[in-house]
C-alpha cells in the first residue's frame, strides 16, 4: 500500500500477466460530523474484501484500490479533494483554500508529511479502463422497493444557492398588515412554492434547509431573510428550468410584497452519466446473485462523478435501512453486503470474459 501526495491510500492487485490495464475500485475515507459508520468507508472495505474473495486468482486486468482522503468537503468547504488529484484538478487555487483556522489545503498536506509538489504524480494511470464504487444508497428508495442492490445510471445535476429577501423592519404591534414589507412572510411563501414545484416534477428534489432572519426579535417585523436552496435532478435541462422558475417565483413574490431580492449561486454541478456498458454489466451481475436490480439516479455526489472525467465509471448502491445517512443510525444489512460481494465477483468474471471489455483493454 502507498499514500499519494493528496493523502489517498492506494494498493495494486496485479493481473495474470504484466503489463496489463487496470480497473480502479474505491470510495472515500472521510466523513461528516455526527456521521454513521458506512458512508464512504464501506466502499473501501468492499473493494478490499472483493480482492480477498478472489483467493489469489488473477484476472486479465489489474485492480487498483483507492481510499480517497477527502470527499465530503467539511473542512475546506470544497469536496472531492482526494479524487480531484487523480484527474488533475487539484490546482493552486484549491490548494490555497483555507479552513476556519486559516490553514490552507497545501499546509495541511505538508503538515501530514506529504509534498504538495508531488500531487501531479497522483494522477490516474493512462491504463485505467474503468472505475467502480460500492456505496450505501443514503436514501430510502431501495428499502421502499425491498431491493438489496441498485445500479446507478447517473449522478444528479445539483445547484446550491442563497436567496435574500430584503424588506423593512418595523414594530410588530403598530404596523398594519397591509403596510408591512415582511421579509420572513415572503420567504415562507416562496418555501411553499419550492416544495410544490418539486412535487409537480417527478424525480426533482428541491430543499430549503437554512433560514436566517434579521433583526430576529419577536416583536419586530423581519427586514432581511436569507434562505438556502438546493435543487437536484438527473438531467441538466430540467434542473435548469426548475431553478429558473423558482428564481422567477422569488422575484414575483418579492415585488408583490414591496421587497427586493438578492441571489448568489454557491455551486452548480452538471449531471454525470455513468457508463452504459458498465451499468448493463452491473445489472446482469445483480441478477446472477438472485436479486432484482433497480436502476436509479444518485441524488448525492460521489467520487465516481470525478473519475468519470477520465475513465468509464459506475456505481453499485447497497440498501440503506430506513433511508438514513449522515447520522449515527446509518446502517446496512449483512445480507446485502454479502450480495454486493457476490455481485462484485460476478462482475469481475463477466468483464474478464467480455469481448467489449477486452476491446477497451486493448485501447488502454
Amino acid at each position: 500500500m502507498t499514500v499519494d501526495a493528496a493523502g489517498n491510500l492506494r494498493a495494486l492487485y496485479a493481473a495474470a500477466e504484466s503489463p496489463a490495464p487496470r480497473m480502479v475500485l474505491g470510495s472515500h475515507l472521510d466523513t461528516v460530523p455526527n456521521a454513521g459508520a458506512y458512508d464512504g468507508v464501506l466502499g473501501v472495505v468492499m473493494a478490499v474484501a472483493l480482492l480477498e474473495s478472489l483467493g489469489g486468482r488473477r484476472l486479465p486486468f489489474a485492480i487498483e484500490v483507492v481510499g480517497f482522503s477527502e470527499e465530503e468537503g467539511v473542512r475546506f468547504g470544497i469536496p472531492f479533494i482526494g479524487s480531484r488529484a487523480l484527474v488533475g484538478r487539484l490546482d493552486d487555487e484549491l490548494l490555497d483554500r483555507k479552513d476556519a483556522n486559516g490553514i490552507s489545503v497545501r499546509t495541511a498536506i505538508t503538515n501530514f508529511g506529504l509534498n504538495p509538489a508531488e500531487i501531479p504524480r497522483a494522477m490516474l494511470s493512462h491504463d485505467a479502463i474503468a472505475y467502480l464504487e460500492f456505496h450505501i444508497e443514503q436514501g430510502p428508495v431501495l428499502a421502499s422497493l425491498g431491493r438489496s442492490l441498485g445500479a446507478v445510471d447517473a449522478i444528479a445535476a445539483q445547484t446550491r444557492m442563497e436567496c435574500e429577501f430584503l424588506g423593512r423592519a418595523n414594530h410588530a404591534g403598530t404596523t398594519p398588515m397591509h403596510l408591512r414589507h415582511d421579509a420572513l412572510a415572503a420567504a415562507a411563501e416562496w418555501i411553499v412554492a419550492v416544495e410544490c414545484t418539486a412535487h409537480n416534477q417527478p424525480g426533482l428534489v428541491a430543499t430549503v434547509a437554512q433560514i436566517a432572519a434579521k433583526p430576529g426579535a419577536s416583536n419586530v417585523i423581519a427586514a432581511e431573510v436569507r434562505v438556502t436552496l438546493d435543487v437536484r435532478y438527473k438531467s441538466d435541462d430540467i434542473r435548469d428550468r426548475a431553478l429558473g422558475y423558482l428564481v422567477q417565483q422569488a422575484q414575483e413574490i418579492a415585488e408583490r410584497r414591496g421587497l427586493t431580492l438578492g441571489q448568489n449561486v454557491l455551486l452548480s454541478q452538471r449531471a454525470v452519466a455513468m457508463d452504459p456498458y458498465l451499468i448493463d454489466q452491473i445489472q446482469e451481475a445483480i441478477r446472477s446473485t438472485g436479486c432484482q436490480p433497480h436502476r436509479m439516479t444518485s441524488g448525492a455526489g460521489h467520487d465516481a462523478m470525478i473519475l468519470a472525467e477520465k475513465t468509464p465509471a459506475a456505481m453499485i448502491f447497497l440498501r440503506s435501512p430506513g433511508g438514513i445517512s449522515h447520522d449515527p443510525a446509518e446502517s446496512v444489512e449483512v445480507e446485502d453486503v454479502a450480495k454486493a460481494l457476490e455481485c462484485g465477483l460476478h462482475l469481475l468474471d463477466q468483464l474478464a470474459s467480455s469481448s467489449e471489455f477486452q476491446k477497451r483493454m486493448c485501447r488502454a
